[in-house]
């Protein structure tokens, strides 16, 4: 049975398979027929394909240096909540009742209700803007305070958790802090050069990095180069200090190069590395 000419509405719903020989060959021939004869189609078919080449051209993005990070660290919290034998359910709720009173859990909890407060203040405030209004704004300045202190209560007491997932948690929570106090950036190195976890000093790694306007965060970045053991935040350092041109690591830099047991990959990065600060 011979197939009908198309339209034009038709035919702008084919373009795009057509473009990518996706079109079967009976509905190409009737496309290609309908553009022949129609100057409307055929200036949107040219201008389809111009796109289609703008768009072929653009680079292929590259992923993230932290996306395998990212990743191996999805992976190992997934690891960790795999157990190799079902517990019974008394042991569960046993479990859960003991979380529930953890210090970590606690401090959530917490952070929830302030959360909720500064919620209900900010409700309250908008519902009564006609009104004096200097005294909500003042309760919600200090309940927003008390927000960035919990913040950073919960980040530093995750951080001392036997979980790897949970002190990676605790590092994300620098992003939502505003402005990160001495004990918070402490806290941070400590974990970067004493964490038994490559994937959290990488992730906290990344995290300092976004902290480089704090004179201490660089120093202290400078001085993790010769504590570092492990391939890949070796190699992740190099990056950030040509990141950061931080010229005061050439020293430490230059030291790790005279680690006889220094991987040969990681040599050359940072013999790069040295280059490029020099």
């Amino acid at each position: 049975m011979e197939k009908l000419p198309i339209n034009c509405e038709q035919t702008t719903n084919q373009l795009t398979d057509w473009l990518s020989n996706q079109l079967p060959d009976a509905e190409r021939v009737s496309l290609e027929a309908h553009l022949a004869q129609c100057p409307a189609c055929q200036a949107e078919a040219d201008s389809t394909r111009q796109l289609w080449q703008l768009m072929g051209n653009l680079p292929t993005p590259e992923p993230s240096p932290m996306a395998r990070v990212r990743f191996q660290a999805m992976l190992d919290t997934y690891k960790e909540t795999v157990t190799t034998e079902q517990e019974n359910p008394f042991n569960q709720l046993l479990t859960k009742l003991r979380q529930l009173w953890a210090p970590q859990y606690t401090l959530r909890l917490a952070y929830s209700l302030v959360l909720l407060s500064v919620g209900l203040a900010g409700g309250y405030w908008l519902n009564h803007a006609n009104s004096p209004t200097v005294a909500y704004k003042q309760q919600i300045d200090t309940l927003s305070t008390q927000v960035q202190e919990m913040r950073q209560m919960m980040m530093l007491s995750l951080l001392e958790n036997p979980s790897a997932s949970e002190r990676l948690r605790a590092v994300s929570y620098t992003e939502d802090i505003n402005q990160v106090d001495g004990k918070v950036v402490e806290a941070l190195l400590t974990t970067l050069n004493n964490d038994d976890n490559v994937n959290v000093r990488l992730v906290t790694l990344e995290a300092l990095a976004k902290l480089a306007n704090n004179a201490r965060v660089r120093e202290g970045l400078v001085q993790s180069i010769t504590q570092q053991e492990s391939p890949l935040v070796q190699s992740a350092l190099a990056d950030v200090m040509v990141k950061l041109q931080e010229k005061r690591s050439v020293k430490p830099l230059r030291q790790l190069l005279r680690d006889d047991n220094l991987n040969h990959l990681v040599k050359g990065k940072i013999e790069q590395s040295i280059r490029d600060l020099s």
